[in-house]
């Protein structure tokens, strides 16, 4: 019933402004939601937009991919009135659902033993799994580290690469230091970054990311780089460690982002004292 010369005519007139992924999701958001609805495009109201993120939302779709298809909807009928294609909007009146405010994940001790163990005969993997848990560093300012950055005796690295370009230091235990001097000692390319590639430039993300996948397969539990960087602010909270400190550890501009942990823990604490109860 829809008019699919208007959604073809969509498409072709953002062809420049729209990536190949864009239009995928797009024509996949609208093709769903006239399917659903079973109405001319200058039928649709408001209501029925809403039922339809309803029905989404009660079939387990995430919040984030209701607010992506609602996207493509008003994206499309703000087209059609430019267009005068139509002459009422109906995607004004319909809010975007507010994203879940979600915590951050963290390793228990046993998880973090146990990928520890996993990485132990790969010293390269070992000193990166010991690097990200123990400075909480990015993933993007671990791959920029230099090893004239590290200062050994006092055991801080300058991070020059930083978000929002804001320079630090960082510390790093005794524990990590010898894994990086084993890594160094052991490594068949002379590079000036820490962690490189055959060619000596830094590693690439993806190289990475794809290695934690196969750890979190391997180890039964979902592990990423930035969970490391959780885990390590979780455990200085857990010390006692001022906000502030922390926060200059991190890295975050604002001192909101660091508090965040308190609420973790405080959630955790509470899972803890239910399950007691029980």
């Amino acid at each position: 019933m829809v008019d699919q010369n208007a959604i073809q005519k969509f498409f072709n007139d953002n062809f420049n402004q729209f990536s190949s992924e864009t239009v995928r999701a797009y024509n996949l958001a609208l093709s769903q939601f006239f399917s659903n609805c079973q109405k001319n495009i200058d039928e649709v109201k408001a209501r029925d937009i809403r039922i339809w993120m309803a029905s989404m939302t009660e079939r387990g779709l995430k919040t984030r991919s209701v607010q992506l298809k609602l996207a493509a909807l008003k994206s499309f009928y703000n087209y059609c009135v430019e267009e005068n294609i139509i002459n009422q909007n109906p995607t004004i009146k319909v809010k975007s659902p507010q994203k879940e405010d979600s915590l951050p994940y963290y390793l228990t001790k046993r998880q973090l033993a146990l990928l520890q163990e996993f990485t132990i005969n790969n010293f390269r993997e070992r000193a990166i799994v010991e690097t990200l848990f123990a400075t909480g560093v990015r993933i993007e300012e671990l791959l920029n580290i230099r090893v004239e950055n590290i200062k050994w005796e006092t055991k801080q690295i300058w991070i020059r690469k930083a978000k929002n370009n804001q320079e630090r230091f960082v510390l790093f235990t005794n524990d990590c230091a010898e894994r990086l001097k084993t890594h160094l000692k052991t490594r068949k390319v002379d590079s000036d970054y820490l962690f490189s590639n055959s060619k000596g430039r830094p590693l690439s993300q993806c190289l990475i990311q794809q290695r934690f996948r196969e750890y979190s397969e391997a180890l039964g539990f979902k592990v990423t780089p930035h969970t490391l960087r959780h885990t390590f602010a979780t455990r200085l909270l857990e010390k006692g460690l001022e906000y502030e400190y922390i926060q200059e550890l991190l890295g975050h501009s604002n001192i909101n982002s660091t508090r965040i942990y308190t609420r973790l823990m405080t959630s955790d604490r509470k899972k803890q004292y239910d399950q007691y109860q029980q």
